[in-house]
Order: C-alpha cells, then structure tokens, then sequence
C-alpha cells in the first residue's frame, strides 16, 4: 500500500438496521482498497440494532453521522456528501462486499474517462451468479413493458426487454441511463455543476433522476465490467417489505411527473393502477387455494391494494 497525498474518494455509505452486514461491507473495503486513497462516511438513519455502537467501537477512523430520525436515502447521501473531501465520491449500500481491489479499479477507469459523471461496477449474488444492473429512465413505454410482464416473457428481446435491459450479460463497458444506487461513483466537477440528489425521494428513483439531471447535463453515465462487488439486496427495505413495494412506485411516478409533466403523469397512473391490478388478483387467488403460501400472498396483496389506494388518493 503507498502512501497517499491526496484524498482519491469520499465512500458514503447509508445504513439502516443492518449492523451485522455492515461490518461485513467496512472490512471488504479496508481489506480490498489499497491503491487510492479514501475516506468512509457512514451515515446512520435511527438505526435500533446497535450500528452506531458497532462503528464507533470497530471502526473509529470512520467519520460517523448519527441521524435521530430516518431521512431516506438521498438525504442522508446528502449528508455525507456535504462533509466528502475526495475526487470522488462512491454511494455504496451497506449490504455490499467489495471484491479484488473494485475500488481501486473503478476509480483508476474513471480517471481515463473525464466525460464521465458516474461510473458503476459489475455486481454479483452471494452465489457469485450475475445480478443484472443499470437500467434505462421510467418512461411510459417501459411502464407499460413492466405492468404486462412482457419483460419477462421475451427476456432475450432488446424492445420488450429495454427497461432492465434483460439482454445483456453485462460483459462490456458501455453509456447507460442509469446507474444502480448499490454502487455509484460519481465524479466532484459533475455533482458541482448539477447538484446533489433530490430529497423529495425518500427511497427508490433518487439514482434514476440523477443520473437524469447529469446526462441532461452533458455528462456520461457509465458501466464498468471490469471491477465487480457482491450485492445481498434489499437487507433494510426487507425489513418494510410492504411499504417498500408501494414506495417503489410511487418514485417511478415522481420521476414521470418531475421530468415529463402532468398529462404524462396521468398516464402513469393508469398504468401504475394496471400494475396493481394485474398482480392483486393472483395473489388473492393464491390466499385462497394455499394455506402454505396464505401469509405471504396476503402481504404481497395488501400491498399492491395499499398502492392502488395511494394513486387514487394522491396521499
């Protein structure tokens, strides 16, 4: 390891309740940078499982915001940004584990690629199998692939599989429109020219309308293949499950709206409720006809009715 003059990135790391595998994330990121230098800010949403302690205990050289209310994820990404010194700053989930020197790797890609604003790296399942990441801006059409399951059904087509891009194997460098929130670096000059992430998304879509504002800015979103980090997913909205499946949605209707107006928002709302609809009723058919799976499948109903209920309300 040589010693550094200067501070390379600024690792933000947002955790809510995930004490165990957030020791996990912390030792994978001293044990595997050693080429850059770099700091760690851990921001910490109300946490109740004993996190704050763990990192002041373990991890004193960490800088440690401690939030007596839960912010959402862009604003305590904010957090942390507000006080980052890097070059860089890298937005990575607590649920990760850096592999093979990735940050190292990454940030060495993005200093050969000055167009690029963020830069995001090949991610895989506990298993070490692929987890497809990097998807295209919500817009109708992709609304409209995503209710229908049409992705699903021609995973291999380039048109029906677009949103996620079901297609690629992830095996290349390329421009996407969206980088996934698990692992962003995203580079000083980019986020001084178009600000930090939008607050008024408390959880999901905050990476889609940035990623959104830098390339309207100018600016490149890019894949890297060559660095890869493993990715457990999910591990604190999990915890929410329900509520978590209808605050998805209604950020993908808070990007439609900010960015492509009220008549288009109207729009999403129908195909939002065409979502609901199509998966309420199976799962009510399942509560039916299987003690087994009754539980889960009332859950996964209330959620989807408690979604429909919220379009139409606006609350």
């Amino acid at each position: 390891m040589r010693i550094m003059n200067k501070l390379d990135v600024s690792l933000v790391i947002v955790n809510w309740n995930t004490r165990d595998i957030l020791r996990d994330c912390l030792r994978s990121v001293y044990e595997q940078t050693r080429d850059v230098g770099f700091e760690v800010i851990v921001v910490d949403n109300a946490s109740s499982d004993g996190s704050v302690e763990m990192v002041r205990a373990e991890f004193p050289q960490i800088v440690l915001i401690s939030n007596q209310e839960n912010k959402g994820f862009a604003a305590a990404n904010n957090q942390g940004m507000a006080i980052a010194r890097g070059r860089y700053v890298l937005l990575l989930n607590s649920d990760t584990v850096v592999l093979d020197g990735a940050i190292d790797k990454t940030v060495a890609f993005a200093d050969q690629r000055p167009e690029a604003a963020v830069v995001g790296c090949k991610v895989l399942n506990p298993n070490r199998t692929l987890q497809p990441t990097c998807f295209m801006f919500p817009s109708l059409l992709n609304m409209v692939l995503s209710a229908t399951y049409l992705y699903k059904v021609f995973p291999a087509s380039r048109f029906f599989g677009r949103e996620r891009m079901t297609w690629w194997n992830r095996a290349d460098e390329r421009q996407v429109d969206v980088v996934t929130g698990c692992f962003m670096l995203v580079r000083r000059e980019a986020i001084e020219q178009v600000g930090v992430m939008d607050e008024r998304y408390f959880m999901y879509a905050e990476e889609a309308d940035w990623c959104y504002r830098f390339k309207q800015g100018g600016w490149q979103n890019l894949f890297f293949p060559d660095a890869a980090i493993i990715h457990l997913g999910g591990q604190s909205s999990q915890q929410v499950r329900v509520q978590s499946l209808v605050q998805l949605r209604r950020a993908v209707l808070q990007f439609i709206e900010k960015h492509h107006g009220a008549l288009a928002y109207r729009a999403a709302c129908g195909l939002t409720l065409l979502f609901y609809g199509i998966r309420l009723g199976p799962w009510l058919l399942i509560a039916a006809l299987s003690a087994v799976r009754r539980q889960r499948a009332l859950d996964m109903a209330r959620a989807y009715w408690r979604g429909a209920r919220v379009v139409l309300t606006g609350k």
